[in-house]
């Protein structure tokens, strides 16, 4: 309810602030006006192509990322001669915004949606590797050297000793790529002229449709709160046998 109400009152403000001449409705219109081109845009079939675009480009690189992430991080993690060959390499690249990529993307491939793939690929892999790599670290060596006494295969001891306690922070990885996938989607699009909800952005931006420009903003950022909320869920019901996912119930 306090979420909700803090939600009205930003609404309250951007209503007001225009209307009563605090600042000029050209670049900040009051929101009614804002709603109102969103609900004009939510007729026309072009609103929803863009969306369906960008969900594509985020899903795809958010799945990408997730099963490099996973496989890289326990393999290397599992090997503590390829974990410490690799540590200064992953502390190098990781920093490294994706943004920066940009210029290289586009030599290569343009505007087409592989440019943005790349760039969620590379910033949401991060995400997933540094949590797998942490989950890997933190297996109980007594508990793997039991399963080796027991002449567990390698297989099995990921399968049952590192995979459960690595299963956290890969949930959490997967809440971080999530949001990370989704800002470079958008960055790409508004950018480099990936077709999606950015690009219509940069558009109506760059047309003076300032209505429709903070709409469409609304859009991307509802679309992030839904993110948000669905990752949540899963991790609710992907650790529900887990202490903290326990402890909130």
């Amino acid at each position: 309810m306090l979420g909700l109400l803090g939600c009205l009152i930003a609404v309250a403000v951007v209503e007001a602030l225009p209307r009563l001449g605090v600042v000029d409705s050209r670049f900040l219109p009051p929101f009614s006006t804002m709603a109102r081109s969103l609900g004009e845009q939510l007729t026309e079939g072009e609103f929803w192509t863009g969306l369906g675009q960008t969900l594509v480009g985020w899903a795809s690189g958010l799945a990408i990322a997730m099963v490099a992430g996973i496989v890289v991080g326990v393999v290397i993690g599992s090997i503590p001669l390829l974990r410490a060959v690799t540590a200064s390499t992953i502390e190098f690249l990781r920093p490294i915004p994706s943004v920066a990529l940009i210029p290289l993307v586009v030599l290569i491939y343009g505007s087409r949606p592989q440019s943005a793939l790349i760039l969620v690929v590379y910033a949401a892999f991060w995400q997933v590797l540094v949590q797998v790599l942490y989950g890997v670290a933190d297996v109980d060596p007594v508990v793997r050297d039991t399963a080796r006494s027991y002449r567990f295969s390698r297989w099995a001891i990921i399968r049952s000793v590192v995979w459960p306690t690595a299963m956290p922070y890969v949930v959490t990885g997967f809440r971080l790529a999530a949001s990370v996938a989704l800002i470079l989607e958008i960055t790409a699009e508004l950018i480099i002229g990936v077709p999606g909800l950015g690009k219509s952005i940069g558009v109506a931006q760059s047309s003076g449709a300032v209505p429709e420009t903070y709409a469409l903003v609304l859009v991307v950022g509802l679309l992030g709160v839904l993110i948000n909320v669905c990752t949540r869920a899963v991790e609710r019901r992907v650790l529900r046998w887990h202490t903290s996912v326990r402890g909130e119930a």
